[in-house]
């Protein structure tokens, strides 16, 4: 039953996400994306709103900020508008926000990155300061990206060995972010991105006026198989209390040694106290595993080398892009129902969290 949520393209998931919103009575406000998507068709950001416009408390579920990590992310966001969740919500005074496709460009194109090559959870930033330098990341950048793909084993090599060089370095890692290179990983951009302004946009309408605002983010593509990370960012010492007590003491904070994932730079949910300042906000991003590391880092590599060469040979950009959606996307019943299993069970403490 599980395996139903899950849709097989951006297409596919945005239609059922919209339907599912229509027969949950919630009010649908659509962004759409100045681009078209891989089929010609119309992309967008949906925003589907169930609940009272003036309920003290929101919870918000984000999907797609890395493209084809939302193919997890729409299929527990079309569960939650069919489960009896809901009716809860808006007993204890919340209502339920879900931002679909934050990254609707990369979602359609199976890109981790957006149009730009920008990795949107490092794109939340001040522009007016400059991007934190990454030394880890110069370290590796030309061996992350060959001249040719596929890299030839000599280049791997010469990667394995960089990468071990830089192993547990954390402030900042490989993956917390770069500025210096458009054609590289992890590239933060230089400016507010399309995504980056929309969902400030939706926020600012539906947040700002929230006493308390819960937000998970959901993500794919980092440690064991099927488990979902509960990563906790930067924030006060309160609001770290306050997730521990909803959400279990197994909650990781990012900067910690074991987290899956290290501290970055510009992630999406940095922007909500931002937006809505009067307003208590507890977050987390959930992170769910997929492949070993080594083949996730391997998708992409191949990712960023064919966005510098869009003239590649079909069959190799053919290649790539599944490699990818492979990465972020587990095809198989056991781990789909993994994913939504984990998801209700931290839906139903968020709120219970918010009602108390």
């Amino acid at each position: 039953m599980s395996a139903a949520h899950f849709s097989q393209s951006y297409r596919e998931a945005r239609h059922r996400f919209l339907a599912a919103a229509s027969r949950a009575g919630a009010g649908v406000e659509s962004l759409v994306h100045p681009l078209k998507g891989v089929e010609g068709e119309e992309i967008a950001m949906d925003a589907a709103l169930v609940g009272a416009a003036d309920a003290p408390s929101l919870f918000i579920v984000s999907s797609g900020t890395h493209g084809p990590e939302g193919f997890a992310g729409s299929a527990c966001q079309l569960a939650l508008l069919g489960d009896e969740l809901l009716a809860r919500a808006a007993r204890g005074g919340i209502a339920v926000l879900l931002v679909h496709a934050v990254n609707p460009y990369g979602f359609s194109h199976t890109m981790r990155t957006n149009e730009d090559n920008i990795d949107l959870n490092r794109n939340f930033n001040d522009f007016s300061q400059p991007y934190p330098a990454n030394d880890t990341y110069e370290q590796v950048h030309p061996l992350l990206v060959p001249a040719t793909w596929p890299p030839s084993p000599e280049d791997d090599a010469h990667l394995a060995v960089a990468m071990a060089k830089v192993a547990g370095i954390r402030t900042p890692g490989v993956s917390s972010g770069q500025a210096t290179h458009p054609d590289g990983l992890f590239y933060a951009g230089t400016a507010p991105s399309w995504s980056n302004a929309t969902v400030r946009a939706i926020l600012r309408r539906h947040g700002a006026h929230r006493r308390h605002i819960a937000w998970i983010d959901v993500h794919t593509g980092l440690g064991p198989y099927g488990h979902g990370e509960k990563i906790f960012g930067r924030h006060s010492a309160e609001t770290l209390a306050r997730a521990q007590d909803w959400w279990g003491r197994d909650l990781m904070v990012s900067t910690m040694a074991d987290s899956v994932s290290p501290r970055t730079t510009g992630h999406i949910t940095g922007c909500a106290p931002q937006e809505c300042p009067d307003a208590a906000i507890t977050p987390m991003t959930l992170e769910y595993g997929t492949l070993p590391n080594p083949d996730v880092r391997r998708a992409l590599r191949g990712q960023a080398w064919l966005f510098g060469h869009p003239d590649a040979p079909p069959a190799t950009a053919r290649a790539i892009r599944k490699a990818t959606r492979d990465a972020f996307y587990i095809d198989a019943d056991a781990w789909k129902g993994m994913i939504l299993g984990q998801f209700r069970a931290l839906a139903l403490q968020t709120i219970n969290g918010l009602s108390a």
